[in-house]
């Protein structure tokens, strides 16, 4: 059987977003997000989480946050089927029952022992923090957001049929966004969630694939572009993470004053004297 992982990954994900939203905005009518500093797009975490989800689905796991799931019956079914006679409103669990609740929950759901999971809201099934921890992306550039209009030749009534202009709605986009995201994988905390090097395998390949089956019109062309991967020897690592991304450096070629494609950035990674421990593995 797979085992947990027993060494720290640190990592740098690029992906990019062509003629597309990559992350709307819910407080700024759907637009893509922005540092309104410096005009650099960002990407949540929650973002990329959901997709690699939606890609663990379609490899048959278990998830624990999807779509029209009702989290509390997830926790509640977890003290059931251990035979704990509580249900998060009359009869409280007790801490024993709350941590075996919550070894379960771990053990069926992949995003649960991957990401964590706030699991007291019901039948209390505690607290877990995952391993697998990403930070916000953020692109190379400045981006431009585009709030376009669209139109269709149909009408909703009658009395709309004579309208010259039949305006349906609004759509916004970026022309271009080559991102970057940092991630981080605890083997320590994997040890207490039990997050194995199967589950490592297909996060890794979630990273890969998970933009092939989250295709909208919505989202444009949306691509990973490189995934570098720096494996420490020992389960609290051997070097700082940021020491390992400053290794990792990409600009626009000399000569590009408006990227259009990946093809536009120069990507340099210094794999020389790594520090000891360090091995760097290119997934991408």
């Amino acid at each position: 059987m797979s085992q947990p992982i027993t060494t720290r990954y640190d990592f740098v994900y690029l992906f990019d977003c062509k003629d597309g939203n990559p992350n709307g905005d819910p407080d700024a009518a759907n637009s893509p997000r922005i540092d309104p500093q410096d005009m650099h797009g960002l990407v949540s975490d929650v973002c990329l989480k959901r997709k690699i989800r939606n890609f663990a689905l379609l490899k048959g796991q278990s998830i624990f946050v999807q779509q029209g799931s009702v989290l509390n019956e997830s926790i509640q079914q977890a003290h059931t089927d251990l035979g704990h006679d509580v249900d998060g409103k009359k009869k409280s669990a007790t801490r024993p029952q709350v941590a075996l609740a919550r070894t379960e929950m771990c053990k069926k759901f992949y995003d649960v022992r991957t990401f964590g999971a706030v699991m007291s809201t019901g039948a209390n099934a505690g607290q877990v923090r995952g391993p697998v921890q990403i930070s916000f992306s953020r692109s190379i550039d400045p981006i431009l957001p585009l709030d376009l209009s669209i139109t269709r030749m149909a009408v909703t009534e009658a009395k709309e049929a004579d309208a010259p202009n039949q305006t349906m709605g609004r759509k916004n986009l970026i022309p271009y966004g080559l991102y970057r995201c940092h991630g981080f994988i605890s083997a320590n905390l994997a040890l207490e969630t039990g997050f194995t090097t199967a589950d490592l395998d297909l996060f890794w390949e979630a990273l890969a694939m998970m933009f092939d089956h989250d295709r909208s019109a919505s989202r444009g062309t949306m691509a990973p572009q490189a995934l570098l991967v720096f494996e420490h020897a020992t389960p609290l690592g051997n070097a700082p993470a940021h020491k390992l991304f400053e290794r990792v450096k990409i600009a626009a070629k000399p000569g590009v004053t408006a990227a259009r494609s990946f093809a536009d950035y120069d990507l340099v990674i210094d794999d020389a004297k790594l520090p000891s421990g360090i091995k760097l593995h290119r997934k991408l």
